[in-house]
């Protein structure tokens, strides 16, 4: 079921110095909890004024890009058709999510939102099902020139597949800029590794049948680690991957993990790798994976950078 912590929507406060560790910034927000961990010496006013800027920074992306909130810009286009002119920082998301949907024929849209909604992952967070309605195709609907939008008729529209993930790079951006070169973002699971002071972070992977326990353990010198499963955020049948032409979650798939570069990029292939084979995305991505099937099988990319405790792996 989902946690109380995925519930919160209340507006991020600053400063987030945690006062028991002062390079440990350790918040709730978007409906996930954040920890930040910096890896050198701040002084006292570096830290507010970076805690100050994350808070605002994360707070004006949520006012754009929620379906929760009822002043944001997605909550704008649900109500009422005609033309918007995106944010300055939407072309990187909106791009990627066009190149998304015409690689996995639709499977990976923005447009999901009706789904999750009718399905009862709504604003109120009901998880009670209602009538569920046909999701609808991106150029329906949707005329993207960025930054214009043009909508022929009201839609909802999510950017969970790729939204926390380029979030978490912002925030990473937001940190290099204040100087900040040794850091780990950790938001819900999507994690960031900047220069660590040691010989790569490890971290655990979360079994997804049992989740006080570790599956593997992998180690991060540099880049992202996004994980997806449907054990965290599930109720009645569903869980918060959707499939848009079959209009149910995927069961085939338990958990999975991918490394990139970005967090952007990691985030938005493990919804992805849940419709598409992981070869056909190697076309046009640098990335590894981890793919725990619904029979316990796991298959991981041979550069995966973890260890797993399970010997029932295949390298591909």
């Amino acid at each position: 079921m989902l946690s109380s912590k995925s519930k919160s929507r209340q507006k991020l406060k600053a400063p987030l110095v945690d006062s028991q560790d002062p390079t440990l910034f350790v918040f709730d927000a978007i409906g996930t909890q954040w920890t930040i961990e910096i890896f050198q010496t701040l002084d006292e006013a570096s830290k507010v004024g970076l805690s100050t800027a994350i808070a605002e920074r994360i707070e004006e992306f949520d006012k754009h890009y929620s379906r929760f909130r009822t002043d944001s810009l997605v909550t704008r286009i649900a109500q009422k058709a005609g033309t918007y002119i995106l944010p300055s920082d939407a072309q990187p998301m909106f791009d990627l999510y066009r190149k998304l949907y015409d690689i996995t024929d639709g499977k990976v849209t923005p447009l999901i939102g009706s789904l999750l909604n009718d399905t009862g992952y709504d604003a109120s967070y009901s998880l009670q099902p209602k009538e569920i309605h046909e999701v609808a195709e991106w150029d329906e609907v949707l005329k993207y020139n960025f930054p214009k939008l043009k909508t022929t008729r009201p839609v909802l529209l999510d950017f969970g597949a790729a939204g926390k993930g380029y979030l978490v790079d912002i925030v990473g951006g937001l940190l290099r800029s204040h100087s900040v070169q040794h850091f780990c973002i950790n938001a819900g699971g999507d994690i960031l590794v900047s220069n660590p002071p040691q010989d790569g972070l490890p971290i655990a992977l979360e079994h997804p049948g049992d989740t006080s326990m570790a599956i593997g353990v992998a180690t991060l010198t540099e880049g992202s680690l996004c994980g997806s499963s449907g054990n965290r955020r599930a109720w009645a049948d569903y869980h918060h991957i959707m499939d848009p032409d079959q209009l149910t979650s995927p069961k085939h798939i338990q958990a999975l993990w991918v490394y990139a570069d970005d967090a952007m990029l990691a985030d938005a292939l493990s919804t992805c790798l849940f419709f598409v084979d992981p070869k056909k995305l190697a076309k046009h991505f640098a990335f590894e994976y981890a793919i725990v099937r619904r029979d316990n099988s796991l298959v991981r990319s041979s550069h995966f950078p973890a260890t797993f405790f399970d010997k029932n792996t295949k390298d591909l």
